[in-house]
């Protein structure tokens, strides 16, 4: 199991013994990632509270802060469905929201459900705010994240798509960024599996960005960001202890890389905090995190 596919599987095992899903539900999706019964069962015993079960998901509650946006200082943009080129040949979909006079350009990478409304609407957001956004989904070649009717299936679709192949499309969003904003430096923010992918841009020595924030997302094994030049901003969760284990470790890589960075830990919040339609979402602390994000943005990328 590669470092990203156990990712994906811990999410779940967390999401149950948080009582975000029951048993069953965890088990399926599981399942859908390819581990068998005994595997699944295990890790969901690892993840749970004290080693026991976890609570069961309340049928039809509805998510704290569902529903409610992210406060931001500008009105956001509504984002266009787009096509554009890809590596080999392969054409990529993604979600464009121009910015009026744009400060500079930033590429927003999804969560482990691929390329949702959310993640169209934190677009839109960055473009309301003076940067030009692109979403770009990495479910293209799979038909992109809305041919799944099921969002479980969109997860257990990433967790069979190679590294190598995220690069590439992470990398040709950006060429399409530079395209439609010519002479404006780029950024990159990545949210849960989107925070790791931006970990894996920055590792894969790409020079074109100019900062990147990976909120609360995994960093690859034996991370060297040695060819990078960007501005790091990382973001984290003080409940989120699973992703926090590598804090440390994403520290070091950033030093021994002289990138200028800052690590920030927001206190008494959990993993996937900004998401405005999440279980775990924090009205306070996503404002407070969109407040420091732009103002990285505005340091690094004009």
């Amino acid at each position: 199991m590669s470092p990203f596919h156990r990712y994906l599987a811990e999410e779940i095992a967390v999401d149950h013994a948080e009582g975000i899903i029951s048993r069953r539900e965890a088990l399926r999706r599981l399942s859908l990632l390819g581990l068998n019964a005994a595997a699944a069962s295990a890790l969901l015993a690892a993840c749970a509270p004290g080693g026991g079960e976890g609570r069961a998901a309340a049928p039809g509650r509805p998510a704290p802060g569902a529903g409610r946006a992210t406060p931001g200082p500008a009105t956001p943009v509504p984002t266009q469905d787009i096509t554009f080129p890809g590596p080999q040949g392969r054409t990529l979909q993604g979600a464009w929201a121009p910015a009026r006079q744009p400060r500079g350009a930033v590429l927003v990478i999804h969560e482990n459900r691929g390329l949702t409304d959310h993640i169209r609407s934190v677009a839109g957001r960055f473009a309301g705010s003076g940067y030009s956004a692109l979403a770009v989904d990495l479910l293209s070649e799979e038909g992109g994240t809305r041919s799944f009717r099921d969002p479980a299936q969109a997860t257990a679709a990433l967790g069979k798509v190679p590294q190598e192949r995220f690069v590439a499309d992470m990398k040709a969003g950006i060429d399409e960024l530079t395209r439609r904003v010519p002479g404006g430096e780029v950024g990159a923010v990545g949210f849960c599996f989107g925070g790791g992918m931006v970990w894996l841009l920055l590792a894969s020595g790409e020079p074109r960005l100019s900062a990147a924030v990976p909120f609360y997302g995994p960093l690859p094994e034996h991370a060297d960001f040695s060819g990078a030049k960007a501005a790091v901003l990382a973001i984290y969760a003080e409940l989120d202890a699973r992703v926090n284990a590598t804090r440390e470790a994403a520290r070091a890589a950033l030093e021994r890389a002289g990138l200028p960075y800052e690590i920030v830990t927001y206190p008494g919040v959990n993993h996937a905090f900004f998401n405005d339609t999440g279980p775990r979402y924090d009205a306070a602390a996503a404002a407070q995190a969109y407040r420091r994000v732009l103002d990285w943005f505005a340091r690094y990328l004009g």
